[in-house]
């Protein structure tokens, strides 16, 4: 073919119908003149194929079947391929960015979450196991703090002490006795408040020793030398005690260490048996083990603590709600042999009062208090709280990568349907222009009546 751009842009579609073909003849009969003889003809044998396609066209009207097969594809299928596909590109462009505002509104919300569990734990989040354990560490002066605070509370106890003995005359023991020894004397170790008597010596427990059951050193059974003996004793009160040695030993030898001489039965002197009382192996003075807990740490005294908080909190609300109603002859004369401390209360005095216990409740029933609880009592909740804490971290991580990766799919979508709605413009303006030819070649066969195409709105 001669060179020519709009031969070149007809040869460059998909298909080549009729119309195509007279349009390149007519280019050839410029560039193909000097083959034409006397007689109307050419010489050019590529002139000739052109003719001839154009005639094989012409023959009993086979371009206008092609022309109308090549409208009704391109209508019925083509288009709305594309048209389909190129919905399905903005839809999958809606869903995406929908998820997108998901993933990113579900790590804020984590983060947020995360963040509010670090503030209700009093660290910052930066590296939430030395901070835990830094608190751990400054527990004993928070204690310290709220054991003092108990020292606020003289009146209130007073004013439960004379209201039980004014009520029950025949009552003489102390009410709220923990509360009572922790507001003379703060969070005294456990030892003083068992013994009355502060310890020379206070051995605290080491942390090796505070191990669960997962810890269990069960001994080696296969080596030669016998198990190490079983220390258990009971107390005064009947509960067991720890760490106490009955004097019986496994080894052979009678005469060795830890053995019992049962005689030889020649007549010899009887056999002693000595029953060693509970806590004898500690010297006196010395707080070890839970005794060298304080009153606050100790989970026993701590929870009798609030216990007694709770009792003396109950008392102030029921006596509020007593002076809050309308007193009648039976309950002024009632009171009229009451102690002055009880005459001498208002319902508003005794409002702050129940304020100020529940303040001291409050602060020890918090939140971050159980939870410094805990980590006192088992170091390995430390570790569980900081992996529950890190998982929301790792959530909001994980749906960040989402969110870039729903980002990625939008994104390829969004060049897939700038890839087709080009094709699709061209495809319908080919397909107008087919219907066009299509109506003049069948108008030029009616003598030039009007003929218009049904069915193929675009």
């Amino acid at each position: 073919m001669p060179e020519s751009e709009e031969i070149e842009r007809l040869l460059a579609g998909s298909y080549i119908h009729y119309f195509h073909c007279l349009r390149i003849v007519e280019i050839l009969k410029g560039t193909e003149a000097s083959s034409k003889n006397i007689f109307g003809r050419y010489s050019s044998q590529r002139m000739k194929d052109w003719q001839e396609i154009v005639a094989l066209y012409e023959k009993e009207n086979t371009y206008l079947v092609e022309l109308a097969s090549l409208l009704v594809r391109n209508v019925s299928y083509e288009i709305p391929s594309l048209k389909k596909q190129i919905s399905k590109c903005r839809q999958l462009q809606q869903e995406c960015g929908r998820r997108e505002e998901e993933c990113q509104l579900g790590a804020a919300t984590l983060r947020e979450r995360f963040y509010a569990s670090c503030k209700q734990h009093g660290i910052t989040g930066d590296n939430v196991r030395r901070e835990l354990l830094a608190l751990v560490q400054d527990l004993p002066a928070v204690l310290e703090e709220i054991g003092a605070g108990a020292r606020g509370l003289v009146e209130a106890i007073e004013l439960y002490q004379a209201c039980v003995q004014f009520v029950c005359e025949s009552a003489t023991e102390q009410v709220v006795p923990l509360l009572r020894h922790v507001q003379e004397r703060g969070n005294t170790t456990v030892y003083e408040w068992r013994r009355g008597v502060a310890p020379g010596r206070v051995e605290r427990p080491r942390a090796e020793e505070q191990q669960d059951e997962e810890g269990i050193d069960w001994g080696d059974f296969g080596g030669e030398a016998a198990p190490a003996p079983v220390a258990m004793a009971y107390g005064e009160d009947g509960a067991q005690a720890e760490e106490v040695d009955w004097g019986i030993s496994l080894e052979p030898d009678p005469q060795g260490p830890g053995g019992i001489d049962w005689g030889d039965g020649s007549g010899g002197d009887p056999v002693q048996i000595t029953v060693l009382e509970a806590g004898v192996q500690v010297p006196d003075g010395v707080a070890r083990g839970p005794d060298a807990l304080t009153l606050l740490e100790s989970p026993e005294t701590r929870s009798q603590f609030i216990d007694e908080l709770m009792e003396l909190e109950t008392f102030l609300c029921q006596r509020l709600v007593e002076m809050s109603e309308e007193a009648d002859v039976v309950s002024v004369s009632q009171f009229q042999l009451a102690p002055p401390i009880l005459q001498g209360q208002t319902p508003a005095k005794v409002a702050a009062l129940g304020s100020a216990v529940r303040e001291l409740i409050a602060q020890l029933t918090n939140l971050r208090m159980q939870h410094l609880f805990l980590i006192l009592a088992s170091p390995r909740y430390v570790d569980r709280v900081s992996e529950l804490l890190r998982q929301k971290l790792k959530q909001a991580e994980l749906l960040g990568l989402k969110k870039e990766l729903t980002a990625q799919r939008r994104q390829e979508a969004l060049r897939e349907q700038a890839a087709l709605e080009p094709k699709l413009d061209l495809l319908v303006q080919k397909t107008k222009e087919l219907q066009e030819l299509i109506e003049a070649d069948i108008s030029r066969r009616y003598s030039g009546r009007p003929v218009n195409l049904m069915g193929t709105a675009l």
